[in-house]
């Protein structure tokens, strides 16, 4: 029998030091070389939008793709791609860590429309309250302390 896997992944993580330094004229084309970077990988995206501090994906995980090494790729070549092309002048960085977060397939829609709305929804909520929000929802336990920990 061959592979067959359905996985909804939404993946969140910050800006270093939550800094807000993703600039809405250049995103775009950080999420299309992002977009580019999952089809290497085989990974299915549906959507990917942030605001000036995080981003959010929403993808299918090819079988043979592990969650951490493809947010360590995924981040480091935006790394990458952001210094070559300068496309975010005060960029330091992205956080060490990420929240990622499973779905039913029946929630798709839904969770496209979320990530889609990005800028709306954080003219209400912050970073800090959807993260929070998201890991209550989802069962996580976590110790507040170390949730927004800045790394040098």
């Amino acid at each position: 029998m061959s592979t067959h896997t359905q996985i909804l992944y939404q993946i969140i993580y910050s800006t270093k030091n939550r800094e807000r330094t993703l600039t809405k004229e250049n995103r775009k084309r950080l999420f299309a070389y992002m977009y580019e970077t999952l089809q290497n990988k085989k990974c299915h995206l549906y959507r990917i939008n942030g605001v000036g501090d995080h981003l959010h994906i929403v993808t299918h995980l090819h079988p043979m793709q592990a969650l951490a090494p493809l947010v360590k790729d995924l981040k480091l070549s935006a790394t990458d791609l952001i210094k070559s092309e300068r496309l975010f002048p005060h960029f330091t960085g992205w956080q060490v860590g990420y929240a990622a977060f499973t779905y039913a397939y029946a929630a798709k829609d839904n969770l496209i429309e979320y990530v889609k709305n990005q800028e709306e929804h954080h003219k209400k909520v912050s970073y800090e309250e959807e993260l929070k929000a998201l890991l209550k929802e989802h069962g996580v336990e976590y110790d507040e302390k170390y949730l927004f920990e800045f790394y040098d």
